[in-house]
């Protein structure tokens, strides 16, 4: 992830630069008193905990609008070489974006009011995870607990993730009626053995060590070493990509457990390398296993259109440059949410809560390629995200 960044003028953003404004101790980067970033500087080394832990550290708009301009800032500054990025409270790094707020907004702006949130999160949401992936700076995150969605895209990207027992990592955008965004065109792709379309297209979530093993975590250590990592990492001297790796294996425990999913990997890497969700769920038939048959069941819950949408994605995402995939990702944001399923999905899963969603259209072969095909066209009006 070496392409370079796109700076857009951080007047776009409404957070507050704290450039030599920065003691030793946590300050708030918005004037209000209980900030959703917080930031501890130690000389070069900047601490950043995401800081609604009753949210489980879910990102929105005014936590991305605080966060970007400093870490551009730190990009560009001979004074950092440093950042670390954790989650506040026990339970969680980042559970997602705010999709229930871009729903309602996209809703509000149909019904003639002034609302662009829909549009803004996404857009500077995706700046922000470009800029992560392409950081001049180490950059390490602390994923000790739950890491799903929007998540990934502010860990996942980073150079370094230190995962533990308690993570649980997953990206489930298809039971939501959307798609694995946040960059997972890149990184899902990449993944060895067809296991990022598997974690695509099923949600599979990925417990504990799972995350290192599967390749979306760099490190594992056990959570009740992440606080002395924390010191030993601000504590150093001569801050290098070598260096820092160093550190973090110095508390990798001598036997890290094993992969939930091996003995299943090769069933994965037959079934999920097929050409269509089809010739998936075909290859899965012909397994017949009972694991098989789990996957197909799980599949069947999805939203078709997220399912056949996802396919393209990780597919197409396998040869594309870092930057451009996150102009796919965006227009396909701005079509799901001038679709159905998405909104279905929010009201299933967030609001009525009874996980019994309705897609239009209810099967796969309902959803027309030239509706797949609209979704990867370019947004009119030249409003497809560049960087």
């Amino acid at each position: 992830m070496t392409s370079s960044v796109r700076h857009l003028p951080s007047s776009l953003f409404r957070g507050l630069h704290a450039k030599g404004f920065c003691q030793k101790m946590s300050f708030s980067l918005s004037a209000s008193a209980k900030s959703e970033i917080l930031v501890d500087c130690h000389g070069s080394k900047k601490v950043v905990t995401l800081n609604r832990p009753k949210a489980l550290n879910a990102l929105n708009l005014n936590m991305v609008r605080e966060f970007y301009p400093q870490l551009k800032d730190w990009n560009t500054s001979s004074d950092v070489d440093l950042v670390i990025l954790k989650g506040g409270g026990e339970k969680a790094f980042c559970a997602g974006g705010d999709v229930l707020a871009v729903s309602r907004s996209y809703k509000d702006s149909q019904e003639g009011k002034d609302c662009t949130m829909h549009k803004d999160f996404f857009r500077e949401e995706y700046i922000l995870n470009h800029l992560i992936g392409t950081l001049n700076k180490q950059y390490v995150c602390l994923i000790d607990g739950i890491v799903m969605g929007g998540g990934c895209g502010l860990s996942v990207n980073g150079r370094f993730r230190v995962a533990t027992e308690k993570t649980m990592l997953a990206m489930p955008e298809t039971a939501l009626g959307l798609f694995p965004d946040v960059g997972g065109s890149y990184f899902l792709s990449r993944l060895k053995g067809n296991l990022g379309m598997y974690l695509a297209l099923t949600g599979y979530r990925l417990l504990g060590a799972d995350a290192f093993h599967a390749g979306l975590a760099t490190h594992f250590v056990p959570s009740a070493e992440i606080g002395n990592l924390e010191k030993k990492l601000v504590e150093m001297k001569d801050v290098n990509e070598n260096s820092v790796d160093e550190v973090i294996r110095s508390f990798e425990p001598e036997k890290i457990p094993e992969f939930s999913l091996s003995k299943h990997l090769s069933q994965i890497r037959d079934a999920f390398g097929a050409k269509s969700v089809e010739e998936i769920l075909s290859h899965l038939e012909e397994d017949g296993s009972e694991w098989a048959q789990k996957q197909a069941k799980t599949l069947g819950k999805m939203s078709p259109t997220s399912l056949k949408i996802t396919h393209r994605q990780i597919t197409e995402g396998s040869t594309m440059s870092y930057a451009k995939i996150f102009t796919m990702e965006y227009r396909l944001t701005q079509r799901f949410l001038a679709d159905k399923d998405f909104h279905e999905g929010c009201r299933a899963i967030l609001i009525d809560k009874d996980r019994n969603p309705k897609w239009n259209p209810s099967t796969l072969a309902e959803v027309k390629n030239s509706v797949i095909q609209e979704y990867f066209s370019p947004l009119p009006n030249n409003t497809d995200l560049k960087l």
